[in-house]
């Protein structure tokens, strides 16, 4: 039986597995199968395409990110792969 990743937006090149999922298996995401690259647990994202280094790692219609090297569909998406493009600006960070 095949696992499922659950994809928030459309415009998302990424999606978020509903099990942890192991390589050589079989993901269902929306009506088709993608081959699982990594073993990716529980919450974690797998990528649907193929992303490019420097381009967005998009989840619920959001840049969350950007890949640091080429990852391939099917590869686990995480720290090891993307760099946050996040902009801290809390209060503690401005000077008075």
């Amino acid at each position: 039986m095949a696992h499922a990743a659950i994809v928030l937006a459309s415009s998302d090149n990424v999606g978020v597995v509903t099990a942890d999922v192991r390589p050589g298996s079989d993901l269902l995401v929306a009506d088709r199968k993608l081959e699982v690259r990594d073993p990716i647990p529980f919450g974690h994202k797998i990528a649907l395409t193929a992303i490019a280094p420097g381009v967005d790692i998009v989840k619920f219609g959001v840049p969350i990110g950007r890949a640091k090297a080429a990852i391939a569909p099917g590869e686990h998406v995480h720290v090891h792969n993307i760099e946050s493009t996040y902009i801290n600006n809390a209060i503690d960070n401005y000077e008075a």
